[in-house]
């Protein structure tokens, strides 16, 4: 066996070790969803890098102790935990304004501000890889976006007024980001309900079929009694009328994306805004999963605030994102912590497939990179959790200008270094599929 061989085989075990750690009892307990899940991470390098965060962190868990731009601040604050290119996109937020931001909050956690940013720019390097863009190109882009994020955070620390660092919104957005706004308006609550829903008696249930499970009489008490749980930790200014939070109908699902394969999941229907039945609301419950991240901190002070995954994703996500999603909140079913939150029909993702020109790519990344920006200024001493009791932009001000030249150069190295990491990897998990050598599957 060459000595590349043998490098790939102990890679292979290493992943495989992995896995089992992250996904092994939720693949035993579903398997089929966990074939559909790894099938899609087959399809390409970045498919694969975004179903294997686990990964992601085992690799980076040597940096844990120490590392550039890392003091007993910037250690712990705040962080997605799953910042790549494409989770990125709309929402509506409390106040009623279509937002471009970061979005999905399952991984966010509290940890080292860098793995945030190191994540992404070898998500770049895999997009730019998959677009035939040179080294050179991927680095100019990665440090686009450092240049767009140190800026940032610099502005918000030195006391930024709101309409100098304004958030993207159908006013403010360029290009790609305010397509997807305007995709975004032209959705309706009415299209999201005629896909999901049917009327029935004059009253509006969910339709059979497109993965919906008909729940038994048990199981429906069991959710509905975790609804009840779940209204005790809105805000109080959520919702200012008592019908909206009326239970229409119930149906169970199954997780197959590739962040949730093998996670129960319930859809519920609420009377919403007006006794009209486009005003309807679909909220869905979820069990929270154990963020990769987590799996490499080992902060007791991080690990003892949250009661269970649903919370900690509602916590973060509250912390992360401002004017967060109304209906968000947490709530517990068989002993396993939930999230809750609205199906919203305002969500559309950014959309790489038709990003190609070169100065395009750069502005999205740009945009980006102050979109990170925002969301890690967002979370601290301002968000009323005292998890992280500092400002957390002056804190990475900080650090970062204490070596501003190494700063972008620091996650150039890491996205080609991790790249290449990446596409490797892909290749040895297709050959592990493939030949049966996943257990369970």
């Amino acid at each position: 066996m060459s000595t590349q061989q043998s490098l790939a085989e102990q890679r292979g075990e290493h992943i495989l070790a992995v896995f089992d750690t992250a996904f092994g009892e939720l693949l035993a307990a579903d398997p089929a969803a966990f074939r559909v899940k790894f099938r899609k991470m087959a399809a390409s390098a970045f498919a694969f890098y975004r179903g294997t965060a686990c990964l992601f962190y085992a690799d980076a868990e040597r940096e844990r102790a120490g590392g550039p731009y890392l003091d007993e601040r910037t250690s712990r604050v705040w962080i997605h935990g799953d910042l790549h290119a494409e989770n990125f996109g709309t929402y509506m937020d409390a106040n009623g304004r279509l937002i471009f931001n970061v979005n999905d909050f399952d991984e966010a956690y509290v940890g080292p501000f860098t793995w945030d940013l190191k994540r992404f720019a070898a998500s770049v390097a895999l997009i730019g890889y998959t677009k035939a863009l040179s080294d050179e190109m991927i680095a100019d882009l990665v440090r686009t976006y450092a240049a767009a994020y140190r800026e940032r955070i610099h502005a918000l620390a030195t006391g930024a007024k709101d309409d100098e660092v304004p958030p993207f919104t159908l006013e403010t957005a360029e290009g790609p980001l305010l397509d997807a706004l305007r995709d975004a308006r032209s959705l309706t609550r009415f299209g999201l309900l005629d896909s999901m829903t049917e009327i029935r008696d004059f009253e509006r249930r969910f339709a059979g079929g497109g993965g919906s499970i008909e729940l038994d009489a048990a199981t429906r008490y069991k959710v509905l009694a975790a609804f009840d749980g779940y209204l005790e930790t809105l805000p109080e200014a959520s919702l200012t009328r008592p019908d909206s939070y009326r239970v229409k109908d119930v149906v169970g699902r199954r997780g197959i994306g590739i962040g949730s394969a093998g996670l129960p999941s319930y859809n519920i229907l609420l009377e919403g805004n007006s006794d009209a039945l486009e005003n309807d609301v679909v909220i869905y419950m979820k069990q929270g999963q154990t963020p990769a991240v987590s799996r490499h901190i080992t902060d007791e002070q991080v690990r003892s605030y949250f009661q269970h995954e649903g919370h900690r994703t509602v916590i973060s996500q509250r912390a992360l994102q401002a004017h967060a999603d109304p209906w968000l909140g947490w709530t517990e079913l068989d002993g396993a912590g939930q999230l809750v939150a609205e199906i919203s029909p305002y969500a559309v993702d950014l959309d790489w497939s038709d990003i190609d020109d070169p100065a395009e790519i750069a502005a999205v990344v740009a945009d980006l990179g102050r979109a990170t920006a925002t969301m890690h200024a967002a979370a601290d001493d301002q968000s009323g959790h005292s998890l992280v009791p500092f400002s957390t932009e002056r804190a990475i001000d900080a650090v970062i200008a204490a070596d501003e030249d190494g700063f972008a150069e620091l996650l150039v190295d890491f996205a080609h270094s991790y790249g290449a990491r990446a596409r490797a990897d892909h290749q040895i998990f297709v050959d592990l599929f493939r030949n049966g050598r996943i257990p369970g599957l």
